[in-house]
This record gives C-alpha cells, structure tokens and sequence, in this order.
C-alpha cells in the first residue's frame, strides 16, 4: 500500500532553500547573513539583482525564518497584472463597485495578512497604483475598491526590482517617497557572473533538486561538466543554469551528468566559446574556488584592496591576511603599493583630525 510522503516542515524547507542558497563568494555569503540577521525582524526590504539570480528564492527563505513562516507568503508579479484590473486584484473590491463584481472579493494584499507580501518587480508598478501602496506601507491599512471604511493589515513587505530604482525616481517612473518606503533595509544579489566560484556546488543542489522531481536517484555532475559549465557568462543567471542542468539530466537519463549532456545558450544559438581564465582547469576545492574568487576581484578593482574588500563584503583586514596567505603560497598578487599609500593618507588624515579635536578640547 502507497502512503503520502509527509510534508516537510518549515524548518527543513528553510535549510533546503540556505543550501541552494549557500556560497564561497564572500559578497554572497554576506548577503544570506544579512537575510538571516533581518528574517526576524517586520523590515520592510528591498532587493535589487538581475533578473534570475535567486531573488524570490531568498524571499521565500526569509519569511521560513521568521516568525510569519506559518503564514501566507503572496508573491505579485506586478508587471504581470493587467493595469485595467491590477487595483481589484491587490487591493480586492466589494459587491457592486463596478459592473461584473457580484461578491466582495479579497484582494492579494489583504490575502496576505499575517504574512509576508512579495512585490516582485516593484518598478513596473503604475505611478497612480504606487500611491495607494504607499498608504498601506504607511497606515497599515487598504480600502477596498468600492469600499468607505479601511480594512487593517499586518504584513511584511519585501519588494524587488531588477531596475536601477533611484534612476527611475529621477526619470519620473517611481514615486521618490515610496523608494524611501521600501528601502529600508537593502539587499543586493549578485549575477552569476561574480559568482562564477559557485557554479560547481550549485550545479549539483539544482540537479538533486530536479533529479527527485525527475524520480531519479542521487545524480552526479561530473568536474568534467563543471568544466563546461564555467566556460560561460550565465547572462541568464540561476535560471538559466537550472534550466541547463534540467536538460542536461533529460539527456543523461539519470546517469551521471558529463560533458556532452552540457547544452549551453551559446550551443543553441551557434556562438563560439568563451575564452575565461577559469574554464581550461576549474578549480575544485572550497578553499581554490574562494581564491579565485577573491583574485578576479581584486584585479577588477585594479588592485584597490578597500574597493576589492567592499565588493567581496569583507574587511580590508581579512582580505590582506588572504592575500598573505596566497603569497606565501607562490600565487602572484597584484601589487598593493599604491592602494597601501593611499590608505595610509587616509589614515593618517583621521589620526590628525583626532589629535586636533583633543587640542581643541
């Protein structure tokens, strides 16, 4: 006789979504610590990326950390809703506000009461819309359309956007004082592409993760795969390596993921393959992914270990003590003389800017 599987609880889906979510790039590693540390928090949060990086993933993952985990999470599209009927559906509508509205009917807002509201791509909003949200960002409260008497709310807001949105508040697109709203506590998702030392682990939770949907038993990625998979730019992000490691496991019929079952964008569309520095030998372990990593950054940044440190979301502390260690190691670091120089200007300038203010005192 079958019988269900039981449903996972809330704390196994929440550290299902942090192992998808996990990373050795440290800008990343730092964004889960700071979805961790607001989780518990009502904060409204606005998180920007490109679009496929895991935004909603994390959304889901802080609101299975905090204390509305048993309540509704509503996710809105709001680029998906037709304007015509965006404010029935968010803000819902009572008997008789229009014709065809027989019933009263509860909108998504007010469908997420208790829980957590997810405004996916909030910059495609109309500007008359943007105004009502605000008022329920605001008072804590919606009027329904049709509606006299305002009908409370408790919910956690947390919108994204792939959009520059100050940009947008300067272009006239989005309400400034809305963007303050929102912008409470930010989080930023970094493209693929700056996580490139990711691929390898993440290839292989996506494809647990399909392989079961797929009824298959544990699939392994091959470094061989791996290979391939870090010869290419990901303009598509996570999703579009789901989607590759997805066909990659159709093609290998839950047999081990090699090499020929990699079908990139670029296969599909006739590109040549990209030249990068980490495609000919990928590296493997957790501790040459981490200094790959920390390496392309720091050359991007032209050897500026403050601006290197920033992006990597460590201390500049930290990133010399690595940088150390890779010399010790024989590894050639790009030279930090003149980064060193200004960073003693700066220094030297607080330390005499201390001592006038005790002079002055």
């Amino acid at each position: 006789m079958l019988t269900a599987s039981p449903s996972p609880s809330i704390a196994q889906e929440a550290a299902g979504t942090r192992t998808l979510l996990e990373s050795v790039v440290p800008a990343m590693a730092r964004v889960l610590r700071l979805a961790e540390g607001v989780a518990p928090t009502p904060a409204t949060i606005l998180m920007t990326g490109e679009s496929g990086t895991g935004k909603e993933v994390l959304a889901r993952f802080i609101h299975r950390c905090s204390d509305r985990a048993a309540r509704p999470f509503v996710a809105i599209n709001c680029g998906a809703i037709a304007e015509t009927l965006a404010e029935s559906e968010l803000f819902g509508h009572e008997r008789g506000a229009f014709s065809g509205a027989f019933e009263r009917r509860v909108g998504l807002i007010e469908a997420a009461d208790g829980g957590t509201l997810l405004l996916d791509e909030i910059s495609e909003m109309p500007l008359a819309l943007q105004t009502r949200l605000l008022r329920v960002l605001q008072e804590r409260e919606l009027t329904r359309v049709g509606g006299s008497r305002p009908v409370p709310v408790n919910i956690r807001v947390i919108a994204t956007s792939n959009r520059d949105l100050r940009s947008a508040v300067r272009a006239g697109d989005f309400r400034e004082d809305l963007y303050y709203r929102l912008n409470v506590f930010p989080l930023h998702v970094p493209p693929l592409q700056r996580r490139r030392g990711d691929i390898p682990a993440l290839a292989q939770v996506l494809c647990n993760d399909l392989a079961v949907s797929f009824g298959h038993g544990a699939v392994e990625v091959t470094p061989e795969a791996i290979a391939v998979l870090l010869t290419w730019s990901w303009p598509g992000n996570v999703r579009e390596l789901r989607n590759t490691i997805e066909r990659a496991l159709i093609l290998s019929r839950g047999e081990a993921i090699v090499a020929e079952h990699i079908v990139l964008e670029r296969d599909l569309m006739g590109l040549e393959p990209e030249v990068t520095d980490s495609a000919p030998d990928a590296p493997r372990s957790l501790r040459e992914r981490e200094q790959a990593v920390i390496l392309e950054v720091l050359q991007a940044c032209n050897g500026n270990r403050t601006q290197a440190a920033t992006e990597l979301g460590i201390s500049v502390r930290t990133l010399r003590n690595r940088l150390r260690d890779y010399r010790d190691d024989g590894l050639e670091v790009p030279n930090p003389i003149r980064v060193r120089a200004l960073d003693e200007v700066v220094s030297s300038a607080h330390v005499a800017g201390d001592s006038a203010a005790q002079r002055r005192s």
